[in-house]
């Protein structure tokens, strides 16, 4: 499957969820996530969205790693299933 087949599906899940996926692209900060997503509990996620085999590149690594010292909600997602993982998780997090 192509990232981009699951990147469609993810915004398409984020949407059903309430939410919104805002395409992120930064030229001077190249490695940012592919997606910053609001969440309708206020709740704001930064998500690189990956085909199965791919690969987190240098720059990518580095800003998952300045997310998570910054405390910042951060995850890459590499299928469809894991995307539906993610959204479950968030459902949860929703009606809990």
């Amino acid at each position: 499957m192509l990232e981009k087949q699951i990147e469609a599906y993810f915004v398409r899940r984020v949407k059903e969820l309430g939410g919104v996926a805002y395409k992120f692209t930064s030229p001077a900060h190249r490695g940012v996530s592919d997606r910053v997503v609001c969440l309708p509990d206020g709740a704001t996620w930064f998500v690189e969205l990956k085909a199965p085999g791919g690969r987190l590149s240098a720059l990518q690594q580095v800003f998952q790693s300045e997310m998570a010292r910054l405390n910042q909600s951060y995850a890459c997602l590499w299928s469809k299933e894991h995307v539906d993982e993610w959204i479950k998780e968030r459902e949860y997090g929703l009606t809990a």
